[in-house]
């Protein structure tokens, strides 16, 4: 089974679900569960037409929700001004044509994943023998094929800012994919972590259904450098987040959130990394071109 380092129940920072089914984390940032994954509205309530920004576009099925939850949080017919994401695995942009078409609203995202959004290249193929449950085994039937945004991508600028997003900066933070970012916003130490390090053993249907507070790595199946995934999750350690919000599972919050990070950095080859798997001995990586399949 795969390993994980306990958080008590009180570190979690979300409070029970809003009428539009999104968790608040601060005045101007909730999240929507969708079974398998998260996806973050920023902006305050009632902002309005292009005053806000999501952050990753769900699974597959998910644009009523998402449509419904942005209305009632935003205001009717309220579009955001961008959509962000954090990577493009295919349980993070299950509906995002649909919504950048319905939108028209740019999607940015890091240059490294840029292939994977328009439509050039797939990513590696998922590995079922990294273990910790039903997820891992069926990995080989989850889509690797790319989306196609090329005419409304746009690539996040150098500097770390985010030009859709004042006041946050984004960091590069791959392993679990090759141009993963997460996005961090200084003034209140918020993190959305992506799938960099995650709060539920999502290799496991049991875990995912009863979302237990445990911190752990990227989801095993589709990490493909683990040597890159835990410098990554070092980088995020060291920010000292106060809040974190992560691809799959529960946000966390205050010092258990802390003192996990920090346990998970130090103790990442013991309880994040498989002891087999493709990419343990053999990582696929942009820079040898092995991240990029032909679609």
């Amino acid at each position: 089974m795969t390993q994980q380092i306990p958080i008590p129940s009180h570190a979690r920072a979300d409070g029970p679900a809003g009428p539009d089914g999104t968790h608040a984390l601060a005045p101007d940032v909730a999240y929507q569960r969708h079974t398998l994954v998260n996806v973050i509205f920023i902006g305050p309530p009632g902002a309005g037409d292009r005053g806000w920004v999501l952050v990753d576009a769900g699974i597959p099925g998910s644009r009523g929700a998402i449509q419904k939850a942005a209305a009632s949080r935003f205001g009717p017919d309220a579009r955001p001004s961008a959509i962000l994401l954090t990577h493009g695995h295919f349980d993070h942009v299950g509906v995002l044509e649909d919504l950048a078409m319905a939108w028209d609203a740019p999607v940015w995202a890091h240059p490294l994943e840029a292939p994977y959004l328009d439509g050039s290249a797939s990513y590696p193929r998922p590995d079922p023998r990294v273990g910790g449950g039903l997820f891992s085994l069926i990995s080989p039937l989850f889509p690797t094929k790319p989306v196609d945004v090329g005419e409304r991508l746009q690539l996040l600028p150098q500097d770390g800012s985010v030009p859709p997003l004042p006041g946050w900066r984004w960091l590069h933070t791959p392993g679990h994919s090759p141009g993963h970012v997460s996005f961090w916003r200084p003034s209140d130490r918020l993190l959305v972590a992506g799938d960099a390090f995650v709060t539920t053993a999502q290799e496991s249907v049991y875990a995912v259904a009863v979302q237990e507070t445990e911190l752990h790595g990227p989801p095993r199946y589709l990490t493909i450098d683990w040597e890159a995934a835990h410098a990554s999750v070092e980088a995020l350690a060291q920010l000292r987040p106060e809040i974190a919000v992560t691809g799959h599972g529960r946000p966390l919050k205050g010092p258990a959130l802390r003192e996990g990070l920090d346990a998970l950095a130090r103790d990442f080859a013991i309880v994040a990394v498989p002891h087999d798997g493709r990419y343990v001995e053999h990582p696929a990586r942009a820079e040898d071109g092995t991240a990029y399949r032909r679609p």
